[in-house]
């Protein structure tokens, strides 16, 4: 019933209500800027712009030839200015790997192949006595102290089976 009568009073004298919204006055839309007829037409003034967008500026490319540019790194304010730093790209040194792999041969020092981290974090676990951060440094060509965060902060897994409770329970046998 509560929404018949809201029907009814939304309904009301609708027909009024639209054509007084109707027949109110529109608002003026804002003046357009004035312009002066110089301007030439959109389409010429397109394919005028792109036509000179497109011409060679000789005195302009004659110009651009003669820039020369140099750059020279700003020198740091606590170092003297006096002698220029050479930075000489040395190779790195190179180990062969202790495990034969798919086709690799030797890998920079200081790295460490998946296959090598779990060995030397398995044998650290195992035997910590012997398997010592430093030996796993000489071993595998580390910096000491990544050989001793890697044996801190990286586990490798625990497996563990746990056994049956007891294996005297009965079972169904076939028959």
């Amino acid at each position: 019933m509560g929404s018949r009568v809201t029907r009814m009073i939304r309904n009301f004298n609708l027909e009024n209500r639209a054509f007084r919204e109707i027949s109110k006055a529109k608002p003026q839309a804002a003046p357009r800027h004035p312009t002066s007829g110089s301007f030439p037409q959109e389409g010429a003034a397109v394919t005028s712009i792109a036509g000179e967008i497109h011409q060679k500026n000789d005195p302009l490319l004659s110009m651009l030839k003669d820039v020369y540019v140099e750059s020279d790194d700003p020198v740091p304010q606590g170092e003297a200015a006096s002698a220029p730093v050479k930075v000489v790209k040395t190779q790195t040194q190179r180990r062969l790997l202790k495990y034969r792999m798919s086709d690799l041969t030797d890998i920079p020092k200081g790295k460490l192949l998946l296959v090598e981290a779990l060995t030397g974090l398995n044998n650290h676990k195992r035997m910590p006595k012997t398997w010592t951060p430093e030996k796993l440094a000489l071993e595998f060509s580390l910096d000491p102290k990544d050989a001793k965060a890697l044996t801190d902060f990286f586990f490798p897994f625990d497996v563990k089976i746990i056994p049956p409770k007891s294996e005297t329970k009965k079972q169904i046998k076939d028959s």
